[in-house]
């Protein structure tokens, strides 16, 4: 007799189906699966021969194969041992096989014939309602993450015997059975008492001082600009970090689904978690491998990088990483995806993030406090150069967290701004941004194309000289230039500015200046640089920042 049952299964994180095909013939007893198989899925042979016999259902002497097709995509890490259960005992005749009609069969077994949770669910769940498929059978641990999936009902099993008596049952009588399971996904996005315990212990109301650098992150929220944050330890670089994700905008349901589905194959979605509403935040440690960090292994998962796909990576004491992981870091800050090509196949991952370093300015942290840095200049610059020129020319932000003084520590959080207060800001140059690229199949400022600078980014003859001689003066690199661009379209959308105007362009172009200070030649020199005398004509960007603050309402904020 043969059967076929339909499964599903992940290569990499795209999803296929796979269809289950079973022969069961006289003959010598033999239990044979082929179909370019790896070493653990052969291993579902005995653990469905006892799972069965525990069970209740005598297997009888008989030859035994099953082929896994589409055989040319090697199979490795599935869980194929329900769809095998199932597909042996309709050959046998156990079940009906019109009874498998649009149906998925997705699971593992225990020998005891238990049904156990797999990873990678939720898409191979949506695939299967995209092909067509009305019905899906899982394990009763995923089956709230299957039912996100809206139109397919999904039926949680907790055992062999379960999904047996599932099938042999009329249609209509079905549900009286088992009912299906049902997730309101509208709750998931809707739940406020969720929101406020995510962001509780995380709003930048606790943080002092430091306007400067609160200022460049909502720019960087607003448009998705990767920063750079530098200073002393103590300066509140990793506090004002993971302050990040509070002030960005929700994950929309279309994003959603895709950061669950990463996490899905990944293994990553908590017992009982349906779908992830809140952006991730991932922040490795430098000792993190280069595999960790981009994916892949011999069975192929995503990456930190694509974890924290629509989110924020932090890296943390961004130096102290080594130079060739930082480096793997170029290809998807640019592509915003990650290839990796290996034996098995080659395989693609996303990997749109916002990409916030932190770091001090030197080995000791103190540099350029000459009374406390009691680094050489050698020193500084080994160190400084463990992050490489294209690393930075993909940052679009660097920004100086300076030593907090006393009085703003005494100052107290009363009038400190809130995430809520900042986030408001941040979704309305968002909405602006949503208006004016619906139709370019682009989000943020920072995804613009050149020509798409070109035509969003105009400047009156004063802008553009001053950009000319920005240009010229700092040396920038067309890729530079551009971001310089970006950044000040987002200011100008947060200042609710149609024109990009030169006091925009102005606050842009120092937030490339630390660059000069730092990762020039002469960063450790007394010789002042271009971001010097600017700072020397107005003041410290961070006491211009502030007196701004103070002068003006937030949607007034800019540097001249």
């Amino acid at each position: 007799m043969f059967s076929t049952v339909v499964s599903g299964a992940v290569k990499g994180i795209m999803p296929y189906l796979m269809q289950v095909e079973v022969d069961t013939s006289d003959g010598l007893p033999m239990f044979n699966m082929v179909g370019f198989i790896s070493g653990e899925v052969r291993e579902a042979s005995e653990r469905v021969r006892v799972s069965l016999k525990n069970a209740g259902f005598a297997l009888p002497p008989m030859r035994i194969t099953v082929n896994l097709s589409p055989a040319d995509i090697r199979k490795a890490g599935i869980a194929v041992d329900l769809p095998v259960a199932v597909g042996i005992l309709t050959a046998i005749g156990e079940i009906d096989s019109d009874s498998l009609k649009d149906t998925l069969v997705i699971g593992e077994l225990g020998l005891d014939g238990e049904v156990k949770a797999v990873s990678g669910i939720l898409p191979m769940v949506a695939h299967a309602h995209s092909k067509g498929f009305k019905t899906c059978i899982l394990p009763i641990d995923n089956a709230r993450e299957g039912a996100v999936v809206q139109g397919m009902k999904i039926i949680g099993v907790s055992s062999l015997s379960e999904v047996v008596a599932y099938l042999k049952t009329e249609r209509d009588e079905r549900d009286n059975l088992i009912a299906p399971t049902v997730v309101d996904v509208n709750a998931l996005f809707d739940n406020e008492e969720s929101t406020e315990n995510y962001l509780r212990g995380m709003d930048f109301s606790e943080i002092n001082g430091q306007s400067a650098v609160k200022r460049a992150v909502e720019i960087a929220a607003a448009g998705y600009h990767h920063i750079l944050i530098i200073g002393p330890p103590g300066s509140g670089k990793s506090m004002v970090a993971k302050r990040i994700p509070s002030i960005m905008p929700p994950l929309s349901r279309d994003e959603a689904l895709e950061v669950s589905s990463i996490y899905s194959v990944a293994g990553m979605l908590k017992k009982g978690e349906t779908l992830i509403t809140r952006r991730p935040f991932m922040s490795p440690h430098h000792s993190i491998t280069e595999a960790a960090l981009a994916g892949g292994g011999s069975i192929p998962r995503p990456g930190i990088i694509s974890l924290s796909h629509r989110g924020v990576m932090f890296l943390d004491e961004m130096a102290e990483f080594k130079r060739n992981t930082l480096n793997l870091l170029r290809q998807p800050l640019e592509d915003r995806e990650v290839h990796i090509a290996r034996s098995g196949g080659n395989f693609s991952y996303p990997a749109d993030l916002l990409l916030v370093g932190a770091m001090n300015p030197c080995p000791c942290g103190y540099y350029p406090d000459l009374n406390k840095c009691k680094c050489s200049e050698s020193e500084i610059s080994k160190y400084l150069g463990r992050i490489s020129g294209p690393i930075l020319d993909r940052i679009d932000i660097c920004i100086e967290a300076a030593k907090i003084d006393v009085t703003e520590l005494n100052h107290g959080t009363q009038c400190n701004e809130t995430s809520a207060e900042i986030r408001k800001r941040v979704m309305r140059a968002v909405s602006v941004q949503q208006k004016r690229f619906k139709n370019d199949g682009i989000r943020f400022n920072s995804e613009m194309t050149p020509s798409q600078i070109q035509k969003y980014c105009k400047l009156g003859n004063q802008e553009q000289r001053l950009m000319e001689r920005i240009f010229m003066t700092m040396d920038l690199s067309a890729r530079a230039y551009h971001k310089v661009l970006r950044i000040a379209r987002t200011i100008a959308d947060l200042d609710g500015s149609e024109k990009i105007e030169t006091a925009h362009i102005s606050e842009a172009a120092c937030y490339r200046m630390m660059d000069s200070k730092y990762f020039s030649k002469s960063a450790s020199s007394a010789e002042p640089g271009f971001s010097d005398k600017v700072r020397d004509r107005g003041g410290s960007f961070a006491e211009r920042i502030k007196s701004r603050s103070e002068m003006h309402t937030p949607g007034e904020r800019g540097v001249s």
